[in-house]
């Protein structure tokens, strides 16, 4: 079974993360999104706050890419790829959840996806 490790898990909820989906074409979509939680050893928590695309893609196509490195990358890089497949909630469990996330406090949480992660690649 595949882990998120402690050093994985601090770099996923202390930095943003580059998450790509597919449109229909076969076209790659990549955004950005933060207060992301690891919520067991294989699966993470993102909200969705203002996702158009991401959202349309992950009902088409589950199938999900996330990048996510240090911030100190100059001095000392480390990053990994997560591979996964996607569900999207607009109710239950893990809408609940990202509605109590801090920064979520402000924010329209229109949603929740969990990720559940089946493959890491350690990039650097």
């Amino acid at each position: 079974m595949i882990e998120i490790g402690e050093e994985l898990k601090k770099l996923i909820e202390e930095n943003a993360l580059a998450f790509a989906t597919v449109d229909e074409n076969g076209n790659p979509h990549c955004i950005a999104v933060g207060f992301v939680k690891v919520i067991s050893k294989n699966q993470i928590l993102v909200t969705d706050n203002y996702m158009v695309g991401t959202i349309k893609n992950i009902q088409q196509n589950p199938n999900v890419a996330l990048s996510v490195w240090n911030k100190e990358w100059k001095e000392k890089c480390v990053g990994y790829e997560l591979r996964g497949t996607a569900e999207y909630f607009t109710s239950g469990k893990w809408y609940e959840m990202i509605k109590q996330i801090p920064e979520n406090k402000e924010e329209p949480c229109k949603g929740a996806i969990l990720i559940t992660i089946n493959k890491i690649k350690k990039l650097a």
